[in-house]
C-alpha cells in the first residue's frame, strides 16, 4: 500500500510539473536527417539539437515491429535541453523496407542501434524504448552498458509469454458478448471483418487510446508519408493476432536479462490503463534491483502520445537525475 501511495504522489507531482513548466514543441522539423547504412539496408534517422555541444542525447525506439517514429515526435520539446534522436527501424517508416525475414532477428536490431550511435559520433545516450522498442532497449543496454546513460522501458514488452497472458486477462475482463465475438474472430471461421473490427475496437478503446489527431500530427504524417505499420514484418515476427504470437517472437523472453542491467539507471514507465499490466511490470521492477516505476495517470499503452505533457515531464526529470552533474 505504501508503494502504491508513493506512486500516486509521484504522479501528482509530475502532473504539476507538466502543466506548469513544460512547453512542448511537437512535430518540429528535424535539424538533421540521415540515411544510415545498417545490416540489410539503410535506416532513416532524424536529430533535433546539436550533437557537438556535450549534452547527453536521448534516442527513442518505436514499437511494432514495423511501426515508425511519428508518434514519438510529440516529445521533441526535450530538445531544449539535449539532442533528441528519432529513427525508423529497418522495414518501417522512411527506412528501407526489403521485407527479408533474415533481417528479423533481435541481434540485428541491437546492431542497428549501435550503428546509428557510431554514425552520429555519440559516446553515450539515454535510451527510451516503447513497447517492442523496450525489448531492443533492454537488450542493447545489457550488451553495451558503457554506451547507456539510462534506460527507459516504456509500455514494457520484454516477454511474449507475459504479454500474451496479460492480453488474455484483458480479454476476460471485457463484456461477455465481446469475449465471444473475439473468440470467434480468432477461429478458422471468423465473422465478417466489420464485426471483428468492432470487437477489437471495443476492447482496445480502453487499453490503446487514440486521441483526436492534432493538426500538427496530421501535417507531420502527411509529410512523412508511407504506411504506419508494415504488416510483413509485424506478422512475420509477431503474427496477425494480438492475443497469441505465431511469428519469430513466439518464445521471446528477456526477463532473465533484468538482473544484468544497472537497475539504478532503469525506469519502467507505463500508462494507468496500459495493456502492459501494472502487476506484471511491478514484477519486472522487483527483478531489477534499484529500478523505478512511473505510472502515467489517464494514459493507455500509447501514453507517450496520449499524455505527452506528463510523459515529457517524467522523462525530463529522469534524465537530469541520471547525469554526472546531478
Amino acid at each position: 500500500m505504501k508503494a502504491l501511495i508513493s506512486i500516486v504522489l509521484l504522479l501528482l507531482t509530475y502532473s504539476s510539473l507538466a502543466i506548469e513548466s513544460v512547453a512542448p514543441m511537437p512535430f518540429a522539423a528535424a535539424d538533421t536527417e540521415l540515411m544510415i547504412p545498417v545490416e540489410g539496408g539503410k535506416v532513416y534517422v532524424r536529430v533535433n539539437g546539436g550533437l557537438d555541444k556535450g549534452d547527453i542525447p536521448v534516442i527513442f525506439l518505436h514499437g511494432g515491429p514495423g511501426l515508425r517514429h511519428n508518434s514519438l515526435a510529440g516529445l521533441l520539446g526535450l530538445a531544449d535541453e539535449r539532442p533528441v534522436i528519432l529513427y525508423d527501424q529497418l522495414d518501417g517508416g522512411k527506412s528501407d523496407q526489403p521485407n527479408d525475414p533474415k533481417n528479423w532477428r533481435m541481434e540485428r536490431f541491437i546492431l542497428e542501434l549501435e550503428a546509428i550511435r557510431k554514425a552520429l559520433g555519440v559516446d553515450r545516450f539515454h535510451i527510451v524504448g516503447h513497447s517492442w522498442g523496450s525489448a531492443i532497449a533492454l537488450e542493447y543496454s545489457v550488451k553495451y552498458p558503457q554506451r547507456v546513460a539510462s534506460t527507459v522501458l516504456a509500455g514494457t514488452f520484454i516477454s511474449t509469454p507475459h504479454w500474451v497472458a496479460d492480453a488474455n486477462i484483458l480479454v476476460n475482463e471485457a463484456p461477455k458478448a465481446t469475449q465471444r465475438l473475439l473468440s470467434a474472430c480468432e477461429s478458422n471461421s471468423p465473422p465478417s471483418e466489420q464485426q471483428c473490427e468492432k470487437a477489437f475496437t471495443t476492447l482496445y478503446s480502453k487499453y490503446y487510446r487514440s486521441p483526436p489527431t492534432s493538426l500538427e500530427r496530421s501535417i507531420y504524417d502527411t509529410k512523412t508519408g508511407g504506411e504506419s505499420l508494415n504488416l510483413a514484418i509485424y506478422n512475420g515476427m509477431w503474427g496477425p493476432s494480438e492475443f497469441s504470437s505465431t511469428g519469430t517472437l513466439t518464445n521471446y523472453n528477456a526477463v532473465p536479462l533484468l538482473n544484468k542491467i544497472d537497475g539504478n539507471k532503469t525506469l519502467f514507465m507505463i500508462g494507468q490503463y496500459d495493456s502492459a499490466r501494472i502487476d506484471t511490470v511491478q514484477d519486472f521492477v522487483e527483478k531489477t534491483p534499484g529500478a523505478e516505476l512511473a505510472v502515467i495517470p489517464g494514459g493507455a499503452h500509447g501514453f507517450l502520445s496520449d499524455r505527452p505533457l506528463i510523459s515529457e515531464a517524467v522523462l525530463r526529470s529522469w534524465f537530469r537525475r541520471n547525469e554526472p552533474s546531478h
